[in-house]
């Protein structure tokens, strides 16, 4: 990220104004100590930086595909094998540009959570997430049970 980039891209506090207020009522899991405000702006500065992370991998693989898509029939000539080859690169990249825009969706609507503050609710039951799971894996949406529950289906 270029230095202009940072001075536009808004502050945690701009980001997140009522963060102070509504991180007490992130909710947790029974035996857990209440979320702190500096768990959840670290919480939220790691989102954030992932989210714009994601962003340029996301540019950057988007500018490869179309190149590949672009060069598909350049240079494979009547060779199965090359044109099986260059067929597996774009699969692979179409894949690889699916699964970040898929995170970047994820870590956004954790963002979108936070400052809503929902953070640390069930999507599913309504019950707390667990600050422990959300610590671990800050994208989480659904409690352990519902989860447990949906990969069941």
């Amino acid at each position: 990220m270029s230095i202009q980039d940072e001075e536009r891209s808004p502050s945690l506090t701009e980001r997140f104004p009522r963060l102070a207020k509504d991180v007490k009522t992130f909710q947790v899991r029974d035996g857990e100590e209440p979320w702190t405000l500096k768990e959840a702006k670290t919480v939220a500065t790691e989102l954030v930086a992932e989210v714009e992370r994601l962003e340029v991998e996301l540019a950057n693989a988007d500018a490869e595909l179309s190149e590949l898509l672009r060069n598909s029939g350049d240079g494979a000539g009547d060779d199965q094998a090359d044109s099986g080859s260059s067929a597996l690169e774009r699969e692979q990249e179409l894949t690889f540009v699916n699964n970040t825009r898929d995170l970047l969706a994820q870590n956004t609507h954790a963002i979108q959570r936070i400052a809503a503050g929902t953070y640390g609710t069930c999507e599913s039951c309504g019950g707390p997430v667990g600050k422990a799971r959300l610590q671990a894996f800050p994208r989480a949406t659904l409690c352990v049970t519902c989860k447990q529950r949906e990969e069941r289906r």
